[in-house]
């Protein structure tokens, strides 16, 4: 395994494993300040945005490249 593909494989699983921890973090956050279920949604509405956006740039520039 090169260099480049290990670069890889691990950015790939720690991103997911990060965006995941903090969904968890927001519905916690969300639970802990008792905000209903319409406050959780805006929660990760705003919160989750930033990593929509994050996400959403990787997969533009993946098919950009692959172009």
């Amino acid at each position: 395994m090169s260099e480049e593909q290990f670069t890889n494989w691990s950015m790939g699983i720690l991103l997911t494993g990060l965006i995941l921890f903090m969904g968890f973090i927001i519905w916690d956050l969300g639970k802990q300040s008792n905000a209903g279920r319409f406050g959780t949604f805006v929660l990760f509405l705003a919160l989750g945005f930033g990593v929509t956006g994050f996400v959403f740039k990787e997969l533009l520039v993946s098919f950009i490249i692959g172009l």
